[in-house]
């Protein structure tokens, strides 16, 4: 019906009437007109005119965006299809918030400045997280998110004994005077800001991410056994005899994988992945089940792990524990030399692992041939299993395998939960062969779906935006580096050779950063388009159902097409109707969750530097912007100099070489450029560090490059 009326009042060169439009309509059409009309109005397909009638939309300077605040007050609309941001002063905001969608005037294209008209769309969400404080004889909600420019007061009857400093999740009840003040009810009490962990759980809560499951999912837990009992074993493949064991982190608790191997007599190999089938015990259809769904992941917040299954089953019965009988789907893929597939079976089983081991003490074997007790019947698989993965690895990377090779932080906390150190993951052999053989299992997964032709899930990367890719090189070559490549035909050969080229320049892990950046996000779909970045034709994720919801719905999508063989046209029509929206959901649910991880990163890296005011460090500037510069330290811990503190000359920031330059001393702060700073300030709640240059401070704590 929209298309229907947007053609009646295109169709006229003059403005109609509310009843020369009615008059059009059919008698079932006619009661949906006022919404229509407002709806297209709101979009900028149609006009309100001064005399009361509807006429075509033609003010090119109206345009419809998503507001981003700035905590200062300012903002940018951005609009979909446009390169460009447009640019609005806090004077001209009119009530917008962060996320809004809103229509905008432009004031000044030259400059990319306008005006917010009005907000389309308020992106409150329901649930905002804040602190509770009383200012007079009133309760107010100070909110985490700066950047949300509204007042919050909580009545008394709805502040459930919240006393000041309390952190607490807030549900707006209703907006004030069609301001921006709104009424909100106290629906959960964190903690008090002070407490331990009441820091991670208040960013956990801004993402909607909960420690806490309904009751009735605590009620179906009852129904959850601690063991298996025999009659589930019934048609299942008993792999209990089999040298088979799990390979995680010192502190893992929550086991999806276990693996095996054997050298065949035709001297390929014989690869087993066995993935804990907690499809067995979350069914569709159940509270368990909906609530995984809602969650979509687990979140693992520096020494913080909010599951996306309760303990019961996470740490329970789904996890691949030693010595215990577990159910397992297992993925028996026979390798060739060259790491081609030769053939594979994908079947129900049980097993029973040998062994909890660890990174730590596999490395000690596989690198320096230490071998820690209780390892010593395991040595022989080891060493297979290293075999297999280099020779897995080398076929990956000569199919176009992209290792950005970027470090990540792993915080140290004490019992409190107080961040004490701040180290780079170790990515060493032992974690190497477990990617290297999740990868295999997946994309084997994968492709026995896709050859069947039945709807699936997806893991997929779509190909780099040859613009953004061009970019990134016109700034490699303002760095003073020749880099070739054919953006024509842009395949992870291509990436690949970049990475190469840059491997040892002395900022490769900035522009490695950088390049990640400019490419695509990998997301879940039901539509395979590839992976990019592991040069994979088709790819999902099969490995960690215990941690993520399609790995779930993947190990229900085998169930249903393989084991119980239900492939009639009513299973096919049910999953393409549904898969769509589970892609979607689980992609939105990953991105809360990494986003919710990064702050939780920040927050901890913020605390650490806490007890380092005033200590000198050297690192490499890793951002220039024109509001300061972003230095990197050994630890990966990332603080600003803001502009205003390069006092020795007025600096201005040069678009065309990405520098900060003095006007006077012609002085330039580019990527990679080495630093001494002393730790200035930092704001724990926001996740900021400041920093300042170096005058020739000896205060004693002086750290070397690489020392933190």
């Amino acid at each position: 019906m929209e298309e229907k009326v947007l053609e009646i009042i295109n169709g006229h060169n003059k403005a109609l009437s509310y009843d020369e439009i009615l008059e059009r309509l059919t008698d079932e059409e006619v009661p949906y007109l006022p919404e229509v009309l407002s709806k297209l109005i709101k979009d900028l397909k149609i006009r309100y005119t001064n005399k009361g009638k509807y006429a075509k939309f033609d003010d090119k300077s109206q345009k419809i965006g998503v507001f981003a605040a700035n905590r200062k007050g300012f903002g940018f609309v951005i609009i979909d299809g446009e390169d460009k941001d447009y640019h609005i002063s806090s004077e001209n905001v009119n009530g917008a918030i962060d996320g809004d969608e809103v229509v905008i005037k432009v004031l000044d294209e030259s400059r990319h400045e306008a005006s917010v008209l009005r907000v389309n769309k308020r992106n409150l969400n329901n649930l905002l997280v804040g602190e509770f404080y009383k200012k007079g004889d009133k309760n107010f909600l100070k909110l985490d998110d700066d950047k949300l420019n509204i007042i919050v007061e909580i009545l008394d009857e709805d502040a459930k004994g919240a006393v000041s400093g309390h952190k607490v999740v807030v549900k707006i009840d209703n907006k004030v005077n069609n301001s921006n003040y709104y009424q909100g009810k106290i629906i959960r009490i964190l903690g008090h800001k002070d407490d331990p962990g009441v820091d991670i759980l208040s960013i956990a809560a801004r993402y909607q991410i909960s420690d806490i499951f309904p009751d009735e999912v605590i009620s179906e837990l009852k129904n959850i056994p601690d063991e298996v009992k025999i009659e589930e074993l019934k048609g299942r493949k008993d792999l209990t005899d089999e040298v088979i064991f799990t390979i995680d982190g010192d502190d893992t608790k929550d086991i999806d994988d276990a693996i095996s191997i054997k050298k065949l007599d035709n001297g390929n190999y014989l690869l087993g992945v066995h993935i804990a089938d907690v499809s067995h015990y979350v069914k569709e259809g159940t509270a368990l089940g909906d609530e995984a769904y809602l969650r979509g992941t687990s979140s693992y917040l520096a020494d913080t792990v909010i599951p996306m299954l309760p303990h019961q089953l996470s740490n329970g019965i789904c996890s691949l524990n030693p010595n215990v009988i577990r159910l397992t789907l297992s993925c028996v893929m026979e390798i060739d030399d060259k790491g081609k597939l030769v053939s594979s079976d994908i079947f129900e089983s049980y097993i029973k692992s040998k062994k909890q081991m660890t990174y730590k003490n596999v490395n000690k074997i596989l690198n320096e041939n230490v071998i820690p007790s209780g390892y010593e019947e395991f040595v022989s698989d080891l060493k297979l299993m290293e075999e297999l993965s280099k020779i897995i690895r080398k076929s990956k990377i000569e199919k176009g395998y992209l290792d950005f090779d970027i470090p990540e932080p792993k915080i140290i906390t004490d019992e409190n939960g107080k961040a004490i150190d701040i180290q780079k993951r170790i990515q060493d052999t032992g974690e190497n062969l477990i990617e290297d053989f999740m990868i295999m299992a997946n994309e084997t997964v994968a492709t026995t779906i896709a050859y069947m032709d039945l709807p699936f899930i997806y893991r997929v990367h779509g190909l780099p935006d040859e613009e953004k890719i061009s970019n990134f090189l016109k700034f490699v070559n303002i760095l003073g580096y020749k880099v070739n490549a054919n953006l024509k035909n842009i395949t992870p050969k291509t990436i690949q050779n970049i990475l190469k080229q840059l491997k040892d320049k002395k900022e490769y892990n900035i522009l490695s950063s950088m390049l990640l950046r400019s490419m695509q996000k990998a997301v879940y779909d039901n539509v395979n388009i590839g992976h990019f970045g592991l040069a994979s034709k088709f790819y999902t994720h099969f490995t960690s159902p215990i941690r993520r919801f399609p790995d779930l719905t993947v190990h229900r999508l085998l169930r249903t097409y393989l084991f119980n063989h239900n492939i009639d046209n009513e299973v096919v029509d049910y999953y393409n109707s549904t898969l769509p929206e589970v892609a979607k959901h689980s992609s939105e649910r990953e991105m809360a969750a990494t986003q919710c991880e990064r702050d939780v990163d920040d927050m901890k890296m913020a605390e650490y530097m806490e007890s380092h005011i005033g200590e000198v460090y050297k690192g490499v500037i890793s951002t220039v912007t024109n509001y300061g510069i972003y230095v990197e330290l050994p630890n990966l811990v990332e603080g600003m100099i803001k502009i205003d503190q390069l006092d020795d000359d007025y600096y201005f920031y040069d678009e065309s070489t990405f520098s900060l330059v003095g006007k006077r001393s012609k002085k330039r702060y580019m990527l990679g450029e080495k630093l001494e700073i002393v730790v200035d300030s930092v704001i724990k709640d926001k996740g900021l560090i400041n920093f300042r240059l170096n005058k020739g401070e000896k205060n004693g704590n002086s750290k070397q490059e690489g020392e933190v």
